[in-house]
């Protein structure tokens, strides 16, 4: 399958193409700025802008999927829809579908499902409520384009750590433990990137967590 992964420097978009390179798919791996030094085999590096389409889409053209994991800097949460609604035209010129790594701010709260994660303080304090409503605009934006999409919400709390291979999937509900812990490792959410990418699970929006 070849697979062109924008936001490849990222937390998600790295561990992506390391997965995806080691299932021996063959990889494009779209970076902001500068190419890397070292990518696994069969990767090949080239640096372009999300915000342009017509470069996006001639990167997607003849591609069978796109990984969008953009993330926006801090105070440039403004910009999600635009770069979101960029990438996804692109990919509707092209034809090619794209998975969408979001944030789980859209999601509904476990036992609560009048609540969404945004608008609960114990996912999602003060500090953090910006970015994470970005990630609900982003849903919204694809949720009203055309393009083939699939939008992949992780649980609370994303960040580096184990590739176990093991994780449990949803839809649009949280996904925590008695507890409400809701977690996943970096690693392990490239793993549910891939197998959605190589058996879809036939949900646009679905989620992954422990």
């Amino acid at each position: 399958m070849k697979i062109v992964i924008v936001g490849a420097a990222g937390m998600v978009g790295s561990r992506v193409v390391t997965e995806a390179a080691g299932r021996g798919h063959d990889l494009v791996a779209v970076f902001r700025r500068n190419r890397p030094a070292a990518l696994p085999p069969g990767v090949t590096a080239v640096v372009g802008d999300a915000d342009d389409p017509g470069h996006m889409g001639e990167l997607f053209d003849g591609a069978d999927a796109v990984v969008a994991a953009t993330r926006p800097a801090p105070g440039q949460e403004h910009t999600v829809a635009a770069t979101t609604t960029a990438l996804l035209d692109a990919a509707a010129k092209a034809g090619t579908r794209v998975l969408v790594v979001g944030g789980a701010s859209p999601l509904r709260t476990p036992g609560n499902p009048g609540l969404l994660v945004l608008d609960n303080p114990d996912y999602v304090p003060g500090e953090i409520r910006t970015i994470a409503a970005a990630s609900a605009v982003q849903l919204d934006t694809c949720l009203a384009h055309p393009a083939d999409w699939v939008y992949l919400s992780p649980p609370a709390l994303l960040e580096p750590g184990t590739r176990t291979g093991a994780y449990r999937r949803g839809t649009t509900t949280l996904i925590a433990d008695a507890d409400g812990t809701s977690r996943i490792s970096a690693e392990d959410l490239a793993v549910a990137v891939l197998d959605e990418l190589e058996n879809p699970g036939g949900h646009r929006h679905f989620t992954v967590g422990y």
